[in-house]
């Protein structure tokens, strides 16, 4: 047999029981000083991993509850822009009706005051018409008559020269 000549393969009594007591003494050794801290440092480390998770949710939370508030402000400054817009509307509105009604106002005034002056310069017409025909009247009856009237006589007759004439056909003509 070549496996039993070979040193390492053989059961040696004292060697075994030298190599499970160096052994025990060295897995005593590891894990007094070695096993313990690394397994603090482990268990540190799951606890930091299991906090950072916590902190993520809670950031996440967080993100979606400011997201929800963003959200519901983005409507609430919708709503108040239709609301600003609307306000504007019905003012302007107001406003285009109100400067519709003054100019109206303007616009039926001045014809009031054109009609007054057209009154005005028509009896202003009529007036000199009269004083006119008057003139007329006289200057006509003194050539008939061939002599000077007094102003008794020049006064009756112009008036009477007025009462047949009809003015009423330049008055209707406004």
């Amino acid at each position: 047999m070549i496996l039993a000549s070979n040193p390492l393969i053989q059961v040696t009594p004292g060697l075994m029981i030298w190599t499970i007591v160096c052994f025990l003494i060295t897995l005593y050794v590891l894990k007094r000083y070695a096993f313990g801290p690394i397994q603090k440092t482990i268990d540190e480390r799951r606890e930091r991993i299991r906090q950072s998770l916590v902190e993520a949710d809670h950031a996440r939370e967080e993100a979606r509850k400011l997201l929800e508030e963003h959200r519901k402000l983005i409507a609430q400054a919708r709503v108040q822009a239709e609301e600003i817009r609307a306000d504007v509307r019905r003012d302007a509105e107001a406003l285009r009706e109100r400067v519709r009604e003054e100019t109206d106002a303007d616009r039926q005034r001045r014809i009031e005051e054109t009609k007054r002056q057209i009154e005005a310069e028509t009896r202003r017409a009529l007036e000199a018409i009269r004083a006119e025909v008057a003139e007329l009247s006289l200057f006509a009856a003194e050539k008939v008559t061939r002599k000077s009237l007094d102003d008794k006589d020049q006064r009756r007759l112009i008036d009477e020269a007025i009462g047949e004439l009809d003015f009423s056909v330049l008055e209707r003509n406004d």
